[in-house]
């Protein structure tokens, strides 16, 4: 018996109105705070972290000393997007005290998603030079894979950089990377069975226990919030919030402060 296609019940956009709109608000939001940080000295744009075209991160600065940074990994199922569409998504973080870097990454097909976890981590490494004290992640679908990925003991990170993460906030994240190998993505990705199960998260067979707090909005596919719950599932401490009345896009804007409950979330 054949398995059954699962490429409809990972479809965003199709489902979400104006799901076609998002990106270029995005990159256009994101231009405008790239533009305004820049121009009064708070932005380190284009930072190298490693040999590639697409290892560099922006960094965005506080207006005083940094309490800390945050890490935000944006998504696109490990095939579409970079650093350029989120920036503005800084602005509460930054307005908060911390300072925040976002990079961009390879993307499939060029590199496998165990590369893409290896280019988070070098990312995170990096950006830890930059600024001081503790480290908080923050991720969004596949981004919010990638980040709880670093909370597992066969990502490579450096003993001083853990001691400074304390805080993941995966935001609809996927967690069981099983089921996309019966989609139509997979043409891109290429996952095996074998790749699937080491890059899952809810599948980790030793993780380092580092405070995660995970975000799904209530209107999201049925597929995120199972991914949701069993990433919740399977980590002891973990907590799991839905949110009411968002979708897979809009809930990134409760990274927006001050009332921002994802902002909240992550720096209380």
């Amino acid at each position: 018996m054949a398995k059954a296609d699962l490429s409809e019940d990972y479809q965003n956009s199709a489902f979400i109105p104006g799901g076609e709109t998002y990106p270029d608000r995005w990159s256009e939001a994101a231009f405008d705070f790239r533009q305004v940080e820049n121009a009064i000295g708070r932005a380190r744009l284009n930072q190298s972290y490693g040999p590639h075209e697409r290892h560099v991160l922006d960094l965005f600065l506080p207006a005083g000393r940094a309490a800390g940074l945050i890490v935000y990994v944006h998504g696109g199922y490990w095939m579409e997007g970079d650093k350029t569409y989120w920036s503005h998504f800084a602005d509460g973080a930054t307005k908060s005290g911390w300072a925040v870097a976002i990079p961009s990454y390879r993307l499939a097909p060029e590199a496998r998603i165990a590369q893409i976890t290896q280019d988070t981590a070098a990312a995170i490494m990096h950006a830890a030079t930059l600024v001081a004290g503790p480290i908080r992640l923050v991720g969004h679908s596949a981004g919010g894979h990638l980040v709880a990925r670093m909370n597992c003991s066969d990502v490579a990170l450096s003993p001083e950089i853990l001691a400074r993460i304390d805080r993941l906030v995966p935001i609809s994240p996927l967690a069981d990377l099983r089921p996309l190998m019966q989609t139509d993505m997979n043409n891109v990705l290429s996952l095996d069975a074998r790749e699937a199960i080491l890059e899952s998260p809810a599948l980790a067979k030793d993780c380092r226990g580092i405070d995660t707090r995970i975000w799904v909005g209530a209107n999201e596919r049925p597929v995120f919030l199972d991914q949701a719950r069993w990433l919740q599932a399977a980590w002891d401490g973990s907590r799991l919030s839905v949110a009411e009345g968002c979708h897979h896009f809009d809930i990134i804007d409760l990274l927006h402060g001050p009332d921002g409950a994802i902002l909240n979330s992550l720096l209380e």
